[in-house]
């Protein structure tokens, strides 16, 4: 009796979290965190070259653009991209992308398709 209304707790819990929509920021930070606590164990890094510090950026205005936050959580520890931005002209200018009001409004990866 106790052992079922333990899994009935849990259940009821992970119930509301998911409905509240919740649950998926916890998991992703849960993995954020451990990604985090398995590279203080290993060696550091390498430092990004610029071609992946441009890839990384544009995967995560794609990620924002689309509103995948437990993605990106995950991406930037992961990935050993800055925290701070790159600066968006910079990006269209390393990608030939060339901008105008309306693609403004959307991630410069939907630029990418749309000039091929």
């Amino acid at each position: 009796e106790k052992m079922a209304s333990l899994q009935e707790l849990k259940d009821a819990l992970r119930d509301t979290l998911a409905a509240r929509g919740s649950l998926g920021q916890i998991q992703a930070r849960v993995r954020a965190e451990i990604f985090h606590a398995l590279e203080e164990t290993e060696e550091p890094k390498p430092a990004l070259s610029h071609e992946n510090v441009v890839i990384n950026e544009l995967i995560r205005e794609y990620l924002e653009y689309n509103h995948y936050k437990h993605t990106l959580s995950v991406l930037i520890p992961e990935s050993g991209q800055p925290l701070d931005r790159v600066d968006r002209a910079y990006i269209a200018q390393e990608l030939n992308i060339r901008e105008d009001r309306t693609s403004r409004q959307e991630s410069p990866s939907y630029s990418l398709l749309h000039s091929t």
